[in-house]
């Protein structure tokens, strides 16, 4: 795909995750959709298939209790597109801010493929638990 495609891609997703639209957002998602979650925790690894994927991305969620605070960026190649994200976890503590990196593989106007890399790492092994 060309950058402007995967730009457009890439902000229709970030615009609908923003507006808490996850029905767009889900759509966004090809059938064999691949998540490669790092880490060294229950979920990390390589989860294939579209339902795969969103049953680790819920499962995630609960465990880390997180939310949306907000995009940070995008940025778009021919190969990819990347975005920035605030996220909010809660930790026994109280919530913590974490950034984290999401690379796509996008292919026909869907998102294909996704790598996570998070900044705070040993606290997300620790929220997912092994």
């Amino acid at each position: 795909m060309s950058t402007e495609e995967n730009r457009d891609v890439i902000a229709r997703y970030a615009a609908a995750w923003t507006a808490g639209d996850f029905a767009s957002l889900f759509a966004l998602y090809a059938d064999d959709f691949v998540l490669h979650y790092g880490g060294a925790h229950r979920l990390s690894g390589t989860h294939a298939g579209k339902d795969a994927a969103l049953k680790a991305m819920g499962a995630f969620s609960a465990a880390t209790g997180r939310q949306l605070v907000a995009v940070v960026d995008t940025m778009a190649g021919e190969n990819r597109a990347a975005q920035v994200v605030r996220e909010r976890m809660m930790t026994p503590e109280g919530a913590r801010e974490v950034e984290r990196v999401f690379v796509y593989r996008i292919e026909g106007g869907l998102m294909r493929e996704c790598w996570l890399y998070d900044s705070d790492q040993a606290l997300i092994d620790a929220l997912v638990g092994v």
